[in-house]
């Protein structure tokens, strides 16, 4: 494989392009603004590699977590003790079903290698699904068969799934998301779409603090208000809100959402168990029980000896990382909400770029399989801030 990328301009406005194909609740500025005006030029056996390569990353995940699930691993991995009870009763039974997650893939001539799993609230939903593809309308090259974008039937078939697994519930899903935030609400509007098709009958998007959590009597469960004086109880919650952050900042409601879990009024997506691929301890456990794998980077919570990157266990957003021993010398981050976590360390692996130097990062959601590819790009460290870049396959 060929470290450099090569580029192929598009023409037309984008946002029509999403009107027009009926997605105008994937339109939201800050997306419009980031998603680049040419496209990778992908080819098609690339494209399968990095599609395979997620489906053997997520076997490599389900096959490393043993059984049953040892205080030592939960410790190693950070998960707060407060989530032990869900991560364990989510991941012994299969009726709390993973929806999906995006890995993050260096494409080097050695073939992909895993930089991190976002399995629990993965974003770029909005970017991946619909923007890219209208890219390609607005630009005349739409064909299904010119990228490599199955996102939303991927969605569509994880959420009947988990819809089938668990008819003892109302087919409501309540849809939560970081307040303030036109992103999530956007990514969420996403999977909404994707609900709706999948059978669910009630759906409904809105900010965290907006949901009330009731344990006691027979209004047990999750709520929201759905219209004026009107409120609704849901079997159904899919959060864009991180289990780390619920557990640090909200630990009754943690202890309450567990509650109702175990008691079968609510079921939780992404569920519980998803933190543990999501943490960066993660890559240092799969390097131990797969060493060399080709798929994967030496990773451990000690230094590594030579070019490296450090990490914070529970990072998200690019934070905080830093890299180390680089021939220029460390190239260290101002410091984030994430300076103060546990941190592992990953062989460095040099993205591809091109002709002007910008790097490129593969993202591949996995929705039950490996189903879409998108890319970030950047002059330096790859963050979600960094410009989304459409794809055409060759």
């Amino acid at each position: 494989m060929q470290n450099q990328i090569k580029l192929l301009p598009l023409s037309g406005n984008v946002e029509p392009a999403v009107r027009a194909l009926g997605w105008e609740w994937a339109v939201e500025e800050a997306c419009q603004n980031y998603v680049a005006r040419e496209a990778v030029q992908l080819p098609e056996a690339t494209a399968d590699e990095l599609l395979q390569a997620a489906d053997t990353l997520y076997d490599l995940l389900v096959q490393s977590i043993p059984d049953p699930i040892p205080d030592a691993l939960l410790r190693e991995l950070s998960i707060p003790d407060v989530l032990w009870e869900a991560v364990r009763h989510s991941w012994n039974d299969e009726r709390h079903w993973h929806l999906y997650g995006r890995f993050d893939l260096a494409q080097t001539p050695d073939g992909p290698k895993l930089l991190e799993f976002n399995a629990d609230t993965a974003t770029s939903l909005p970017e991946t699904a619909v923007v890219q593809w209208a890219s390609l309308v607005a630009a005349g090259l739409a064909d299904e068969d010119r990228q490599a974008n199955g996102l939303v039937e991927g969605l569509q078939e994880q959420l009947q799934q988990w819809l089938m697994l668990n008819e003892d519930l109302e087919p409501s899903l309540l849809l939560v998301h970081l307040p303030g935030s036109a992103e999530d609400a956007t990514n969420c509007a996403v999977v909404m779409e994707a609900a709706l098709t999948a059978g669910f009958t009630q759906v409904h998007i809105c900010p965290v603090d907006d949901m009330q959590v009731a344990t006691q009597g027979e209004e047990r469960g999750v709520w929201a208000q759905t219209g004026p004086d009107e409120w609704q109880r849901f079997g159904f919650l899919f959060k864009l809100v991180p289990w780390e952050l619920l557990a640090e900042e909200e630990p009754d409601l943690t202890r309450n959402l567990t509650d109702l879990l175990r008691s079968r009024d609510l079921i939780i997506a992404n569920p519980a168990y998803s933190l543990l691929f999501q943490s960066k301890g993660m890559l240092a456990w799969l390097w131990r029980c797969f060493p060399h794998h080709p798929l994967l980077l030496e990773t451990a919570s000690t230094e590594l000896v030579g070019h490296q990157v450090r990490k914070p266990v529970l990072g998200r957003e690019g934070q905080d990382v830093a890299e180390l021993g680089g021939a220029d010398g460390p190239v260290l981050p101002e410091p984030g909400e994430y300076a103060a976590q546990p941190v592992i360390f990953q062989r460095f692996a040099e993205l591809p770029h091109d002709e002007a130097g910008r790097l490129y990062q593969a993202g591949v959601f996995w929705a039950g399989q490996g189903c879409a590819i998108g890319f970030r790009r950047e002059a330096g460290v790859i963050t979600n801030l960094s410009e989304f870049v459409p794809h055409v396959l060759a």
